[in-house]
């Protein structure tokens, strides 16, 4: 009778089994398909807020970044970095800060790039990493239409020259003069450009150095201002990522050279700044 019985369980057992391998069979593509998505997704861009590009800037920096009327960011920075979230799939968000914080934040982890007419120097390039260029920028020189000033030079003999604080403006004047600059003492850094210009406007300082694009800005908005016939520097801008955020910087750049290639870049900078009007 146990023999019997335990025939009988046996049966039952295997046909359980074969039932159970019936079912396996006919679902195996699901775990397969599942594999490959998993796969895909480690793959996938890993950004401060999942499925948004959040980029930091300074909107007070025309025709890079700006506000409109309606509050809205726009610019040459907001437009590209707009077609590079589109190309990766990705919502662009913009935060409005001072240009140091701006930096910072994208250097703390905060922020997944900072594009603000950022420039690459060497102390930038220790905590951050770069992409490829994109635009080409001239520090300018801003003063009065009466002012005594008529050449870079003429800035050592300045009392106080503005910048906005963290640029290369500052940088470049602040710089000692064995190095090519004024000393730290001439020079007021301020939150933005607007902040300088008006110390300017003002009798606070003799002289403005700032970004060609949005020194033609200013001095159009504010009259008895005018901006020296001469380059004080030319620098290449780019966008600056978190140090080490490889993923990131190479399928930005990625998406960046296709844009440059498909005239995309060149379009949109036309767009703010005229070719004329260069």
């Amino acid at each position: 009778m146990k023999k019997i019985f335990s025939i009988v369980m046996a049966a039952a057992m295997l046909l359980s089994v074969l039932a159970l391998a019936g079912c396996g069979g006919s679902k195996a593509p699901a775990p397969t398909t599942d594999n490959k998505d998993d796969s895909s997704a480690t793959t996938e861009l890993k950004t401060v807020v999942a499925g948004k590009l959040t980029m930091s800037t300074n909107a007070a920096f025309p025709p890079y970044e700006m506000t409109d009327d309606s509050g809205k960011i726009i610019g040459i920075d907001a437009e590209i970095a707009e077609a590079i979230a589109k190309k990766l799939g990705l919502e662009l968000q913009i935060d409005d800060m001072d240009f140091d914080a701006a930096l910072k934040a994208t250097q703390d982890g905060k922020s997944d790039m900072v594009m603000a007419g950022v420039t690459i120097n060497e102390d930038r390039q220790l905590v951050m990493d770069f992409s490829d260029t994109y635009a080409t920028g001239v520090q300018s020189i801003i003063v009065k239409e009466d002012s005594p000033i008529a050449s870079a030079a003429d800035l050592a003999n300045a009392q106080k020259i503005g910048t906005q604080r963290g640029t290369t403006g500052y940088i470049y004047c602040s710089a000692t003069t064995e190095n090519g600059g004024f000393g730290e003492d001439h020079v007021v850094a301020y939150d933005d450009g607007i902040a300088a210009v008006q110390a300017l406007m003002n009798g606070q300082v003799d002289a403005v150095v700032i970004d060609n694009a949005p020194a033609k800005a200013f001095v159009e908005k504010n009259p008895g201002l005018k901006i020296l016939d001469i380059e004080y520097v030319t620098e290449d801008y780019a966008i600056g990522f978190a140090k080490n955020n490889t993923a990131l910087k190479d399928a930005v750049n990625k998406a960046l050279k296709d844009l440059i290639e498909d005239g995309t870049v060149q379009s949109i900078i036309d767009k703010y700044i005229p070719a004329e009007a260069e």
